[in-house]
């Protein structure tokens, strides 16, 4: 049984649209892309896996019905360009990158598995509800730069998603799923991945 308030759901989709759309406007910067070519791609990012699992459950997309995405978007932009003229020494862009490129998985993963286990899917459903909302900004993102999509080649990126859908799914079934435990599933969602990019672990790649 689902015991969640509804703002976990909305600061958890805040949290993860700034952090994709910073990963955004990085990616876009590193490849010259112009102002506007930079902002699409922040915003792509950060609302393009939300969407398309909106779409999949049968809902008016929330990025196109509520001003509050669209602005997170723009703040992360400006953020992104204070860092990018002021050059600050003091960040690294790449950790930067990672950074919020971890957040913003581990907080749409908790997303599209609440999406999900409140519109009573499967334990499957609710795994490609996190999947897609997880990863499908990242993979409009990369497409859009004509690279192949990270999660298609990133070291435990995806993995990440799944295991918090099944870990939240069975959580739910067998007791109260509570904000804080939701916490603590978050946290050590981002702890994974950070792990896993820092230690290069990645799955079996396949070589023909």
């Amino acid at each position: 049984m689902i015991d969640v308030p509804i703002d976990i759901f909305l600061l958890a989709s805040w949290l993860g649209g700034a952090a994709f759309a910073l990963s955004g406007f990085i990616v876009g910067a590193r490849k010259g892309l112009d102002i506007m070519g930079v902002f699409i791609l922040s915003f792509l990012t950060a609302n393009g896996g939300g969407m398309i699992r909106d779409v999949f459950i049968g809902q008016t997309p929330y990025a196109l019905t509520d001003l509050t995405g669209f602005i997170i978007v723009v703040i992360s932009f400006f953020l992104g360009l204070f860092i990018l003229y002021r050059k600050r020494a003091d960040i690294d862009q790449r950790e930067l990158f990672v950074l919020s490129d971890a957040i913003g998985l581990a907080a749409f993963s908790l997303t599209g598995t609440l999406a999900g286990l409140e519109a009573e899917l499967s334990v499957f459903g609710v795994v490609v509800l996190s999947f897609i909302t997880a990863t499908g900004g990242g993979i409009l993102r990369d497409i859009m730069i004509g690279e192949v999509p990270a999660v298609f080649r990133s070291d435990f990126y995806g993995s990440v998603s799944i295991l918090v859908a099944v870990i939240l799914y069975l959580i739910d079934y067998f007791t109260v799923l509570d904000d804080l435990t939701i916490l603590i599933v978050f946290l050590a969602a981002l702890g994974l991945r950070l792990l896993a990019f820092r230690m290069k672990w990645h799955l079996p790649r396949l070589k023909l």
